[in-house]
């Protein structure tokens, strides 16, 4: 096993700046205009990569949910309705796909069930992130593994036996663990950041956060305690219509953290003390002996 894993061209692990990835997800309400407005916003402000979410409705949402009368934007429809009318098929996502290698920047998804893996093989997407919800779909887990990509998994609402399960069916030599507590917004008395440090002692391979807060500060500390990667859903107003748009980041803020990331990667130093040339007249001046 390794703290590093490859990515794509890139590389994800200890040492490495850190792998920030704005996820679009569902933000986008099934527009393509806003998922590209999104993906502009995400290259503007320097992230590495943006990901969205993929699901099958029909295998994702249970039978008894299916009819549930849901209020939207586009007026009342059933639940099974509103899921595909969000939901990206091939045209949007050849679209999405030359848009991002158009302006340089990354993509990849959550695949939510097996279908949805196939689906996305066709683009031979960098990897793929498991979704905290379906950490303990071990079908799936062993979808994604068969593709030989890397894989990201959150590990939101789990256990650490649960996330040891999950582990136990990948590969732990190309694998990223993102710590993440599912509650949106996530309050931060319940982020439990030193769990970072927890998954770090217990697994050899890249420790990650998955971020559901408001605010930016602990998005950053947890770069501090050692994430290596870090994922932040963004949106273009937090005010939209869906469930994900309230424990989004705006653009602004989008662009305050990965400039605060990088400026905290170069602050952190090597830990080797030493006396910097810059000193050296301060040192002069203020001191006697």
């Amino acid at each position: 096993m390794s703290n590093k894993v490859n990515w794509g061209k890139e590389i994800i692990g200890e040492g490495i700046p850190t792998y920030i990835v704005a996820e679009i997800g569902i933000n986008h309400n099934g527009d393509i205009n806003v998922a590209k407005q999104l993906i502009d916003i995400a290259v503007s402000a320097n992230c590495d990569a943006v990901k969205f979410q993929k699901r099958t409705p029909e295998l994702c949402v249970p039978p008894e949910q299916r009819d549930i009368p849901r209020e939207t934007p586009w007026g009342i429809m059933s639940y099974i309705d509103y899921r595909h009318k969000v939901e990206f098929g091939k045209q949007e996502y050849h679209e999405i796909d030359k848009y991002c290698k158009e302006n340089n920047i990354s993509w990849f998804s959550s695949c939510w069930d097996e279908e949805s893996v196939d689906f996305m093989e066709q683009f031979e997407p960098i990897g793929y992130k498991i979704a905290s919800a379906c950490l303990t779909d071990d079908s799936l887990l062993t979808k994604l593994h068969s593709t030989k990509r890397t894989i990201i998994i959150s590990t939101g609402m789990s256990t650490m036996d649960q996330i040891d399960h999950a582990v136990s069916l990948l590969d732990k030599d190309n694998l990223v663990i993102c710590h993440c507590t599912s509650t949106y917004p996530c309050p931060a008395e319940e982020l439990n950041l030193n769990t970072i440090k927890s998954l770090q002692n217990k697994f050899d391979c890249p420790i990650g956060y998955s971020g559901h807060e408001t605010g930016l500060q602990t998005t950053i500390a947890a770069v501090v305690l050692g994430a290596c990667f870090v994922e932040r859903h963004i949106t273009l107003d937090r005010a939209m219509w869906g469930s994900d748009q309230s424990a989004s980041i705006e653009p602004q803020g989008l662009h305050r953290l990965v400039r605060d990331i990088r400026v905290i990667e170069s602050a952190m130093g090597d830990g080797v003390k030493r006396v910097y040339d810059s000193e050296r007249s301060v040192m002069k001046k203020l001191r006697r002996t």
